[in-house]
């Protein structure tokens, strides 16, 4: 069997049954209909700083000690991302994150999540694109996550294992609240830029005979009125989207639990080799 490039992508605050049968999101629709599709329940507090930190290192709350977004008191140093992970799997692995959120990649301030593995970066094997979507907005730092994205994808030094990170759903949910015409706006933002790597890793498999997965998720919903942090079924709610480029799937357990789900990527990275 290949060893399928994996791409991550992280869509906060998307809550799937507002995506089921929306026609803004036509991309992630077809992702489902065409791949996999399963829930997941994501743990309380649901905030995204706990939740992309048990996704991210495949560790329980307790363990990274992330209980809010001002992660005071974190343990991240001592769990390794995913995508360090990958590369400590096999040192000849390339890595790229680009998140528009800070505290996912950048290390200034609080985190971040995904490591900066320094030497990896002078080393050509590990990037890291950091933006500030809180302070610029993020229909425009989530076009530039997209476009960055895709520019990795095209170049000679192509990523084996990526994070990919949009948080436009999740903030027009917090301002509009998620049964607004805005959510379903920013859903289809976010839907296109999908769309767009998509169709890069699409290509790419035609043009090169490679094998791509994409895995999209996200770290919690959000209430009718908008918000999120509780134990509601509508704040924990959560769900996995897989499609391969091969057209077949591995099997996956029945029911993931957040801080199982980088496992099972770094599994798919060790078959075949």
């Amino acid at each position: 069997m290949s060893r399928p490039r994996i791409i991550l992508l992280g869509l906060d605050g998307l809550r799937w049954d507002l995506a089921a049968e929306s026609p803004a999101a036509s991309t992630l629709r077809s992702l489902a209909a065409d791949g996999d599709h399963r829930t997941m329940v994501m743990d309380v507090p649901t905030l995204s700083g706990p939740g992309w930190s048990s996704l991210l290192t495949g560790t329980t709350h307790a363990e990274h000690g992330v209980l809010d977004n001002s992660f005071v008191g974190h343990r991240l140093f001592r769990y390794p991302d995913v995508l360090s992970r990958a590369f400590h799997q096999d040192t000849s692995t390339r890595t790229f994150a680009a998140a528009g959120w800070p505290p996912l990649v950048s290390p200034e301030g609080l985190g971040p999540v995904i490591h900066q593995r320094m030497e990896q970066q002078k080393a050509g094997l590990h990037t890291v694109i950091s933006r500030d979507g809180e302070t610029h907005g993020f229909i425009r730092i989530d076009a530039e996550i997209a476009d960055f994205t895709l520019a990795a994808l095209a170049s000679h030094k192509v990523p084996d294992v990526s994070f990919v990170y949009f948080c436009d759903v999740d903030d027009a949910g917090h301002v509009y609240g998620a049964l607004s015409a805005q959510y379903q706006e920013a859903l289809a933002r976010v839907d296109a830029h999908v769309a767009r790597i998509r169709d890069a890793v699409a290509r790419r498999a035609a043009e090169h005979g490679e094998e791509w997965l994409l895995v999209v998720v996200a770290d919690h919903g959000h209430v009718d009125a908008g918000g999120h942090g509780g134990g509601s079924d509508e704040e924990r709610e959560s769900f996995i989207l897989r499609w391969s480029t091969a057209g077949t799937l591995t099997e996956w357990p029945a029911a993931v639990a957040p801080h199982e789900l980088s496992g099972l990527l770094l599994a798919e990275r060790a078959r075949g080799r």
